[in-house]
C-alpha cells in the first residue's frame, strides 16, 4: 500500500479551498443581483403594493386614531424606508424614522402589538407580491426568498425594538411626571413650606421626594418643613431611615422637618421595625403641626434679632 503525497494532497486542498471560494462569491453576487432585481420590483409596484398594505391596515381595525389620510403618508414613508433597508442592509436611516414615527403616535395611543402587526403585514404582502412573480420558477422564487426574508426579518426587529423603546421612554416620563404631581412641595409663606405625600411610599419615590424637597428648601431659603404623611397607608423600614435622611438633609440645608399626620398604624410599624424616630418632630395632625411650624419661625426671627449689632435694633422709645 503506497502513501499519498502530501505535496500533491496539500495543492488538491489548496484547488478545493479555491473553488468553494469561488463558488461563495458567485452565489453572493447571484444573491446580491436577486436582491437588486427584487427591490427594483418593489419600487416599480410601489403604488400597488402600499395600497395593498393600507387596505391590510384598516381591514384589521389598526391605527384607527389616526385617519386614512395620515396612514397612507405614514405607510409611504415606511414602505420608502423599508425597500431602502432591503437595498443597502442599512437600519440606520429605517431607524431614525421609526423613532421619529414612534414618539408621534406613542402619545395618540398606539400598543406595541399594532405596530408588530402593521410591520407582519407589510412583510406578507411583499412576500405574496415575490411569489406572484417568481412563483412560476421554483428555484429561482427559493433564492428570491432566501435573499429577502433576513432582511425582512431584520428590519421587523429593528422597527419593533424602536417602537418599544420609544414607548418605554414616554411611560417612565409619565411616571415621573405622576410621581412629580403626587409630591408637590407648596410653599405656605415666606421661609415655611408644606410636602403633602399621598399614596404608597417606595424607595424611589422617597429619593425622588427627597430631590424636590431640597430643591425648593433651596429656591424658596426655607427654614420650616412641614411634611404631611396623612394620605400615606404604610412603610417598611427602607422608607422610615430614607424618612430620617430626608429630615437630616433638610436640617444640613438649614430647615427643620415637622412630620405630621403620622397614623396609629404607622407608629406601630415604626416600633415594630425597631426605627428610632429620635431625630424627628413628629405632631399627630396637620394643624397642629403648622402651628408649630409658625412657633418655630417666631423663634428663629427672634432669635435673628437678639443677633443685630446694637446700632441696628431699635431703642425704646
Amino acid at each position: 500500500m503506497t502513501s499519498a503525497d502530501p505535496d500533491v494532497e496539500e495543492d488538491e486542498m489548496k484547488e478545493d479551498g479555491t473553488e468553494a471560494g469561488e463558488a461563495r462569491t458567485r452565489t453572493s453576487a447571484k444573491d446580491e443581483d436577486l436582491l437588486k432585481e427584487l427591490v427594483g420590483y418593489l419600487r416599480q409596484n410601489r403604488e400597488t403594493l402600499r395600497e395593498e398594505w393600507v387596505r391590510h391596515i384598516t381591514d384589521a381595525q389598526l391605527l384607527e386614531t389616526m385617519s386614512r389620510e395620515e396612514i397612507i403618508s405614514e405607510a409611504s414613508a415606511v414602505y420608502d424606508n423599508y425597500v431602502d433597508a432591503l437595498e443597502t442592509g442599512s437600519m440606520a436611516a429605517l431607524q431614525a424614522y421609526t423613532r421619529d414615527l414612534s414618539e408621534r403616535i406613542v402619545e395618540r395611543g398606539v400598543e406595541t402589538h399594532e405596530v408588530l402587526s402593521i410591520v407582519l403585514r407589510l412583510r406578507d404582502v411583499l412576500a405574496r407580491a415575490l411569489f406572484a412573480n417568481y412563483g412560476q420558477d421554483a428555484g429561482v422564487l427559493n433564492q428570491v426568498l432566501n435573499a429577502y426574508e433576513p432582511a425582512a426579518n431584520s428590519i421587523m426587529v429593528t422597527v419593533g425594538v424602536s417602537f418599544v423603546e420609544q414607548r418605554e421612554r414616554v411611560i417612565r416620563e409619565q411616571q415621573e411626571a405622576i410621581r412629580t404631581l403626587s409630591t408637590p412641595v407648596m410653599k405656605l409663606r415666606e421661609r415655611l413650606l408644606l410636602l403633602p405625600i399621598i399614596g404608597a411610599l417606595d424607595t424611589q419615590r422617597m429619593q425622588q421626594l427627597t430631590g424636590q424637597l431640597l430643591e425648593a428648601i433651596q429656591a424658596h431659603r426655607a427654614q420650616v418643613v412641614v411634611v404631611d404623611i396623612t394620605g400615606v397607608a404604610g412603610i417598611d423600614r427602607k422608607v422610615a431611615n430614607h424618612l430620617l435622611q430626608t429630615v437630616e438633609a433638610a436640617r444640613l440645608m438649614g430647615a427643620e422637618t415637622i412630620i405630621t399626620g403620622l397614623s396609629s398604624e404607622i407608629a406601630q410599624t415604626i416600633v415594630n421595625l425597631d426605627v428610632s424616630l429620635f431625630p424627628m418632630k413628629t405632631v399627630g395632625d396637620l394643624q397642629g403641626g403648622l402651628e408649630d411650624a409658625e412657633r418655630l419661625l417666631g423663634t428663629r426671627r427672634g432669635e435673628s434679632d437678639t443677633r443685630l449689632p446694637g446700632s441696628l435694633q431699635s431703642s425704646p422709645t
